[in-house]
């Protein structure tokens, strides 16, 4: 009789994260560069979202920013481009951080999910939100970028992002414009994804961006004191 094959130790999912030392997140994936991560991000199949997604789409911007903005999860042109926030969300958070007073190309933007989740209508891919247990699986990711990056401090776009950073779950609409302290010592200004504007009422919509932008200014400060 066969001896059986010992059996090949299956990783833990979610994968376990210190919350209060990104870098250790870090040491435990091997990951060394923003390059890597996306390498690493484009074989994860640590949840179903990677095997139906074009590609994963990791953050970008300055790769030494004091602010780090996390949404959700790519969309439809995030997918298919490989970049966050192309799309109409993203040119909304644009204009916005612009009337805000922050240098967009100071930033760096990403999301708490890295693939796209969508269902098919007809021939159009429709945004469908991540569970909790997928945006907990590419929570390991999120902490590599935010060590690689080490921002002073972050914005959460939204209740996925919020959790995310933050460790639990936010109410948005009654945290936004707040700063709440993550684990590490970092802080979080809660606010609404950019999506959510676009899905105001017309009418409406001018007196929300005022507010999102609004929310977005009280991180200015983290750019006053910067050299020049």
């Amino acid at each position: 009789m066969k001896d059986k094959p010992a059996a090949v130790p299956v990783p833990p999912i979610p994968r376990p994260v210190d919350r209060t030392d990104p870098l250790s997140t870090l040491a435990l994936d091997g990951i060394g560069s923003l390059a890597e991560l996306k390498s690493a991000t484009m074989a994860c199949r640590e949840c179903p979202i990677g095997q139906f997604a074009t590609q994963s789409v990791i953050g970008e911007g300055n790769p030494k920013a004091r602010l780090m903005l996390v949404g959700e999860q790519p969309g439809d042109q995030e997918d298919l481009q490989g970049h966050p926030f192309v799309g109409p969300a993203g040119r909304l958070l644009a204009r916005a951080l612009e009337e805000a007073g922050i240098p967009r190309d100071q930033v760096f933007v990403s999301n708490a999910v890295k693939h796209f989740k969508f269902e098919l209508r007809g021939k159009r891919r429709i945004h469908k939100s991540p569970s909790q247990r997928e945006a907990a699986a590419c929570l390991h990711w999120l902490e590599d970028e935010i060590a690689l990056v080490r921002p002073l401090a972050l914005v959460a776009l939204g209740s996925t992002a919020a959790r995310s950073a933050v460790g639990r779950a936010v109410p948005v609409m009654a945290e936004r414009g707040k700063w709440l302290p993550r684990p590490d010592g970092r802080q979080v200004l809660i606010t609404l994804h950019p999506s959510a504007l676009l899905r105001v009422l017309p009418e409406d919509r001018e007196e929300a961006f005022e507010l999102f932008v609004k929310d977005l200014a009280k991180a200015r400060k983290l750019f006053r004191t910067q050299p020049a």
